[in-house]
């Protein structure tokens, strides 16, 4: 029984069937013409169910594993008998499959290739390239930075779409970037400053290797590009693309729960070119600036990404007064007493999940200040990521009542007083603000 809803079903003759059982009385029936134009593509579709469902039967109906193959390329050839003669074309006869059921994987020359000596095979992605795939951050499937390493040395030219660039995900393409770039490949990346998420270090770093071109929006009243996207163009015609959810972050590339889907040239042909042509449009858009790598580049890429931190940290109006539960003021109450009691100034507090340590610490520093009043009162936040460190720095300016408290030292931001400093482990390494024991 055919269901009711909405199709785009070519009617065949099982369709015909089911419609002509039907009561014209009690059902409304939508048909339309196929468009001449679009015909090509949607019988093509139709025709690839048809013989994938054929060869399904004539690979069930071998009797011996070793015709299985045998059996499916047999009918393909028949197929491509077929079409040559209703298309008068004998051209088409060269598409007869070889029967030894084989595919070609690579094909490169021996002069200046490493492969050469080694024997290796070649690098390839693990998903095919010809075949479109969803990535969902699933354990069991290869995560998107190892795909995307593998895509960017197998390619022949990159172009990258993305709404900011950290240097945590850069970090772990920049070989792979560095490699390629030397081997002659055209790299093309179109980012935005858009809420300042981009890291200065990871354009400067990007802007240093060879044969690459790195274009930037500056303009995020009118720019709001949430695109990610990364399109890896091979000269064989199995170019592959990225589109979803993944910008170019440690966390988006490898553990975070993105969704990207990978298409591909071959069965996704007018998407492919269809990203083609929209990325075409932007890299020749005057909105996006080419950056050079210049002081004055530098100059201009850093203040506009202050001035988006800046509108993006907006102040809070501090309506009511946070207070601590009463097991956070049990343990505000023990640590007030480890100083005091036992003079103790080194603590630390284990909490499960959710109870809300970020919070703790805030009120115990509000009452540190409070019996130390007119002192600086250093403080230091260190956490691994910066949506922590944001939000860490947002507790305190609310249980404080104080918009300006704190300033952030991660992802490339240079604060200009470190005495309430919000800092990752990488920043922290990296600028040595620590004093080791000699």
């Amino acid at each position: 029984m055919i269901k009711e809803g909405l199709y785009e079903q070519i009617i065949n003759e099982e369709v015909l069937e089911n419609l002509n059982e039907l009561d014209k009385e009690k059902y409304i029936i939508d048909k339309e013409k196929l468009d001449n134009e679009e015909a090509r593509a949607i019988l093509a579709q139709y025709i690839e169910s048809v013989i994938r469902k054929a060869l399904n039967y004539v690979r069930d109906k071998a009797k011996e594993d070793n015709e299985k193959l045998l059996k499916q390329i047999e009918a393909c050839n028949k197929i491509v008998y077929i079409l040559s003669e209703v298309s008068n074309e004998d051209d088409i006869k060269k598409y007869k499959i070889s029967e030894n059921g084989e595919m070609l994987t690579a094909l490169y020359s021996k002069i200046n290739n490493k492969r050469a000596i080694s024997k290796e095979k070649a690098i390839r992605p693990v998903t095919p390239i010809s075949q479109s795939s969803l990535f969902t951050g699933a354990t069991m499937e290869p995560n998107m930075l190892s795909e995307l390493n593998k895509e960017i040395l197998s390619c022949d030219s990159i172009d990258l779409l993305v709404s900011f660039v950290k240097w945590s995900g850069i970090r772990c393409l920049i070989e792979s970037l560095e490699e390629a770039a030397l081997n002659g490949k055209k790299i093309r990346i179109i980012t935005t400053s858009y809420m300042g998420a981009t890291d200065e270090k990871a354009i400067y770093e990007l802007a240093k290797l060879p044969n690459i071109e790195i274009k930037i929006s500056y303009d995020t009243e009118r720019t709001r590009l949430h695109a990610k996207a990364y399109m890896f163009k091979r000269n064989t015609g199995f170019t592959t693309a990225y589109i979803g959810s993944s910008n170019i972050s440690n966390v988006a590339l490898t553990s975070g729960l993105e969704w990207n889907i990978k298409i591909t040239e071959q069965d996704s042909f007018d998407i492919v070119k269809k990203f083609e042509a929209t990325f075409e449009s932007y890299w020749n858009d005057g909105e996006f600036v080419l950056f050079t790598g210049t002081d004055e580049d530098k100059l201009k890429l850093r203040m506009a990404l202050r001035k988006e931190n800046k509108e993006e940290e907006k102040e809070n109006n501090f309506l009511f007064d946070i207070k601590p539960y009463s097991y956070q003021k049990e343990i505000l109450e023990r640590l007030d007493a480890e100083r005091k009691l036992f003079n103790k100034n080194k603590n630390l507090v284990i909490a499960a999940t959710g109870v809300g340590k970020t919070v703790i610490s805030a009120f115990d520093y509000k009452n540190y200040c409070k019996e130390n009043k007119g002192q600086v009162n250093r403080l230091l936040f260190v956490v691994h990521r910066e949506e922590i460190l944001k939000q860490a720095r947002d507790t305190f300016r609310a249980i404080l009542k104080n918009n300006n408290f704190g300033e952030l030292m991660v992802g490339g931001r240079t604060p200009e007083n470190i005495d309430h400093l919000f800092v990752s482990i990488q920043s922290l390494n990296s600028k040595k603000l620590f004093r080791g024991k000699k």
